[in-house]
C-alpha cells in the first residue's frame, strides 16, 4: 500500500494563534523560572537575563504578526 504525499504543500498556519501560544507559554513559564531561582540558590538573580530576552522575542513575534503583516501571493 502506497500513500502519495505532497510535501510542497505548506500547512495552513494561523500566525495569531502561534503568537497567542508563545505569549501564554511565556506567561506561564516565567513565574516558574523565578520560583526555581527563589527556591534554589538566590545569590545571583540569573532570571534577570532570561526574562527580558524572552520578552524581546515575544515582542518581535507580536510585531511580526500584528504590525508588519506580510501579504501572501495568490
Amino acid at each position: 500500500m502506497t500513500h502519495q504525499t505532497d510535501w510542497s504543500a505548506a500547512p495552513s498556519i494561523n500566525p495569531r494563534k502561534g503568537f497567542r501560544i508563545h505569549l501564554l507559554v511565556f506567561l506561564l513559564v516565567t513565574p516558574v523560572i523565578w520560583l526555581v531561582w527563589y527556591v534554589t540558590d538566590r545569590s545571583y538573580p540569573w532570571p534577570v537575563w532570561s526574562t527580558p530576552a524572552w520578552a524581546i522575542g515575544v515582542l518581535f513575534h507580536y510585531l511580526g504578526v500584528f504590525v508588519f503583516k506580510s501579504k501572501k501571493a495568490k
